[in-house]
């Protein structure tokens, strides 16, 4: 497969799946946009892969890990007032509080539950993307889990609100 051909195809997919790892729609697309042009500089190499679409997906979450370190020191912080939502917007406004969630799980637990949850990997693939071991991953994702259902009774009702 050529590298247009894989950017046209699989560009999508890498969006959604960078826009819930990071949480920012903006900060995807940097991340996505310098993972592709990476890739393109090993395309010959990474192109005979058995599975390279899950080569740089690996890329994008280790380039998310080492970003997040990075954000935290540069980037500026501000909370923006929340807008309703219109008529059928549900489901946008359960996803957006749902995200909101996610973004207050530490890194490495935000990207195993992407990992699992999103992308539909099982443990060892995680394992293998976030270079540890598989118990570490089980041990991440029940964390994470534990820490959004406190979240959620902490304050039951977050999802209520958004709808």
């Amino acid at each position: 497969m050529e590298f247009g051909e894989y950017v046209e195809r699989r560009r999508p997919a890498l969006m959604r799946f960078a826009t819930v790892l990071t949480c920012q729609a903006w900060l995807a697309e940097d991340l996505v946009s310098d993972v592709l042009g990476r890739a393109f500089e090993r395309w010959e190499r990474i192109s005979r892969l058995d599975e390279p679409h899950a080569y740089v997906r690996r890329m994008v979450v280790n380039e998310y890990l080492s970003w997040r370190r990075r954000l935290a020191r540069t980037s500026p912080r501000a909370e923006l007032e929340d807008v309703g939502h219109g008529d059928g917007a549900d489901e946008r406004a359960e996803r957006d509080a749902m995200i909101r969630r996610l973004a207050n799980l530490p890194r490495r637990q935000r990207a195993a539950v992407v990992l699992r949850y999103y992308a539909g990997l099982p443990d060892a693939e995680i394992a293998a993307e976030l270079g540890c071991r598989v118990t570490t991953v089980r041990s991440q994702i029940s964390r994470a889990l534990a820490s959004l259902r406190v979240d959620l009774t902490a304050n039951p009702h977050a999802y209520q609100e958004t709808r």
